[in-house]
């Protein structure tokens, strides 16, 4: 699956029709300890309101390339700018409700937020292994529940590979 852009949508329509795929950024925040930030996301967001999420995510706007699509998540959701970060991997999540081409991105962050209060409630840095117990709770939205998955894959393929 390549990203290209076969047509112009409505938010709406993408998120009631499964069979049209749409490309998001997602953008994982990790402080210098290894935690990673989640978003809880506003109770009054359409999908999956009051969940924990990932750090960032959001749409890819019309002509937009994905790094500039993460930079300026990065700026509307946190409020932060972030000089470094890297490109992780894609992968395709989809449920009943979407379909979305996922592009990854991780960084290390330290500073302070000015946080989006009309999409997130709170935010706050999660050991690990908090997250990896508290999977199978319901607190944590079926996007970031993939994206962690995902994740830890990717982190023991690294591993391997890098012995």
């Amino acid at each position: 699956m390549s990203g290209r852009v076969l047509g112009i949508a409505p938010r709406s329509a993408f998120h009631a029709n499964p069979s049209l795929i749409h490309r998001v950024v997602h953008v994982l925040v990790f402080n210098h300890r290894g935690e990673l930030l989640l978003q809880k996301r506003s109770v009054l967001k359409d999908i999956e309101p009051g969940k924990w999420d990932s750090s960032v995510g959001g749409h890819v706007n019309i002509g937009e390339d994905i790094r500039s699509a993460a930079e300026r998540e990065m700026r509307e959701e946190l409020g932060i700018a972030v000089s470094s970060f890297s490109y992780l991997y894609d992968y395709v999540f989809s449920n009943q409700q979407e379909t979305e081409l996922v592009s990854t991105f991780s960084c290390i962050y330290e500073g302070s937020f000015r946080i989006n209060n009309e999409e997130i409630d709170e935010i706050r840095f999660w050991d690990i292994d908090a997250i990896r117990k508290k999977l199978e709770s319901g607190i944590f939205s079926s996007h970031l529940m993939q994206e962690f998955s995902r994740h830890e894959e990717f982190r023991r393929r690294v591993h391997h590979e890098n012995g």
